[in-house]
């Protein structure tokens, strides 16, 4: 194809602009983002030669968006061009840096035209993978709002009720997540409200929180647990706290009910999928870790050339620079971080369980590993065995994926700044 497409995107309108083979302009247009402006954007496709048989590329700074999933559904190949790359390549016609909706559209469409191949097209995943994507992202979402809660919960009990968080403190720290810790915070958000607390009204709350077992026992030890003494903030400054504490426990309610939601529905989508019997074949993924790691993989199969890509995208795999005599490993910072959270969980998942998982992490901590440095080598391995067993449609065998020495690779290390 000699036309070449570029989209400004914005969100009240886009600004079209297709380019031939030598970077003349073909045609522009500013359109709404409404069904008459992909219309329009159709209609000058036609008019600029687009047929079936060869559509015309478009190159879109966002991967996502109606615009682009309408796109996408007449079977065109749209290229989603990071911003920082598109302000790279604008840096190469204008040193005044001079920047317009017209000319941006420009620029994505020469990239188009010049290094079309040093970029991918978003990928072809199903619709099916396309929903589990949203609902998985939507979850983890959901989980780090409500540690954010949690976590600014905490601080402010500390401040003024810190016999609560002692009460219900096991080990290391107290986590207001649980339902009964929710439910007593409810009805004594402060030490003067936690003092008046009966035994009676402690175990209606935790009943109403869904426990089941040893509730009498339970609420005596909460109650006599929150009558301890201790040191007080003045009256009225108690009162706003408390107060303040009421409400950061409904953005943590919220929180808590939206990730359950999602996570029940991100199983039940990611249950329907033909590649759930291999992903869960894997030792420390299940039905919400696997959605996680199916919405950030996808399955279009052309995705990643080889695992080695599949694991540079994770992070897993580290960057070595080589200059002269001069060689360093380091972490890969430029990620999916979606991705490498949820790698760290299957790999921690794996390696607490007896099996050749385990014996991995413990033999690259005898390496000299650090418990990090062994958690992302074995899920590196394990991602690229993932890879594998997806394009072949083969479930995981432990003992064929764990039979070969383990090799060893330096940690890496943090740059240090000069």
């Amino acid at each position: 194809m000699s036309r070449y497409c570029g989209i400004d995107w914005a969100e009240g309108h886009h600004d079209i602009a297709i380019v031939d083979q030598d970077g003349t302009l073909v045609s522009k247009k500013r359109i709404g983002d409404d069904p008459a402006g992909f219309t329009a954007l159709t209609e000058l496709l036609t008019a600029a030669g687009d047929t079936a048989e060869d559509p015309i590329p478009v190159a879109i700074e966002t991967p996502r968006g109606l615009m682009v999933a309408a796109i996408r559904a007449t079977g065109r190949a749209v290229y989603a061009i990071n911003p920082m790359s598109v302000a790279r390549y604008r840096e190469r016609h204008s040193m005044a840096r001079a920047k317009s909706d017209h000319a941006d559209a420009m620029t994505l469409a020469n990239i188009l035209r010049v290094d079309a191949h040093m970029h991918r097209t978003i990928p072809a995943d199903t619709e099916l993978v396309q929903a589990i994507a949203v609902l998985a992202r939507a979850q983890q979402d959901a989980v780090w709002r409500r540690t954010k809660a949690s976590n600014e919960l905490r601080c402010l009990l500390r401040e003024y009720h810190p016999a609560f968080l002692a009460t219900f403190a096991s080990k290391s720290a107290t986590n207001l997540a649980k339902p009964e810790i929710r439910a007593v915070l409810a009805i004594a958000p402060t030490p003067a409200a936690a003092a008046k607390l009966t035994k009676t009204r402690v175990a209606a709350a935790l009943r109403r929180a869904g426990r089941k077992r040893g509730i009498d026992e339970f609420a005596a030890e909460i109650v006599e647990g929150l009558r301890q003494q201790g040191l007080r903030q003045p009256e009225l400054v108690e009162k706003a706290m408390g107060r303040q504490a009421l409400a950061l426990l409904g953005a943590l309610e919220a929180a808590c009910v939206g990730a359950d939601d999602l996570e029940q529905a991100a199983a039940e989508e990611f249950r329907k999928h033909p590649d759930f019997a291999i992903i869960t074949s894997f030792p420390g993924l299940a039905d919400l870790s696997g959605a996680r790691v199916l919405a950030e993989i996808g399955d279009d199969r052309c995705r990643f050339a080889d695992g080695r890509a599949l694991k540079a995208y994770a992070g897993s795999a580290p960057v070595t620079r080589a200059s002269g005599r001069t060689t360093s490993i380091t972490f890969r910072k430029v990620k999916n971080d979606r991705l490498a959270a949820v790698g760290w969980i299957w790999a921690f998942t794996a390696m607490t369980h007896p099996g050749p998982p385990r014996e991995h992490y413990l033999a690259r901590r005898a390496r000299g590993d650090r418990h990090a440095a062994a958690l992302r080598h074995l899920f590196n391995k394990m991602l690229g065995q993932l890879h594998h067993c997806l394009q072949s449609g083969e479930p995981f065998d432990t003992l064929k994926a764990f039979a070969g020495p383990i090799t060893f690779t330096p940690e890496p290390i943090e740059p240090v700044a000069a």
